[in-house]
């Protein structure tokens, strides 16, 4: 089996065809992964959304819930960060915030709690099988945590989640994964080639 950086060698070698092969070489890359980067979800208004409706704009996504108390926050202040650092290329991503925690972030919650880390993060969610449906297309795990027994309180339980942010490109496909804690620098950096060399 051809391995990934050989396959792109080769792929690039092609000339005038070498924006088309990196976008072949990037669906390859989703395939390598099994990521389906294909979701229909709801923003905070109701409204549908799925990921054909930012055709032509990359999108920046992350999963998380609005209760997380120290890693989706981190996530959404550095998402923040890596668009003022873009500047100018900020506008042609798309920052996303998916919550897989429906039965708590409604769209008010959501809106309020996107909005105070950057107006330009969308929140989106869903029924619990539509956003089981998103999460399995990105190999992203989550599963409710309940507290101590002694509480009863069904509303109080964490939701153990995947972390990291998704690229994907403006024809919709998956370029690539952030891990969690890649330094924002270095995500921002990433980015703004990848929009650069398309162009």
């Amino acid at each position: 089996m051809i391995r990934f950086a050989a396959l792109l060698a080769l792929l690039l070698c092609l000339g005038p065809a070498a924006a088309q092969a990196t976008r072949s070489l990037e669906m390859l890359r989703g395939e390598e992964t099994g990521i389906v980067p294909r979701y229909l979800l709801q923003d905070p208004n109701g409204r549908a959304v799925s990921s054909e409706d930012f055709r032509g704009r990359y999108q920046l996504i992350a999963f998380g819930y609005t209760y997380c108390p120290d890693i989706c926050p981190t996530t959404l202040v550095e998402m923040a960060e890596i668009l003022k650092q873009l500047g100018d290329k900020a506008g042609a991503v798309q920052p996303i915030f998916i919550s897989v925690d429906p039965e708590r972030d409604t769209g008010k919650v959501l809106k309020t709690y996107t909005e105070f880390f950057d107006s330009r993060i969308l929140g989106l969610t869903a029924s619990p099988a539509l956003v089981r449906r998103t999460a399995d297309n990105f190999k992203i795990r989550y599963a409710k945590v309940r507290q101590a027994d002694k509480d009863k309180d069904p509303q109080h339980y964490a939701v153990d989640h995947s972390a990291g942010m998704f690229l994907l490109g403006p024809d919709g496909s998956f370029i690539r994964k952030f891990a969690f804690a890649t330094p924002v620098a270095d995500v921002s950096r990433q980015i703004s080639e990848i929009i650069k060399n398309r162009q």
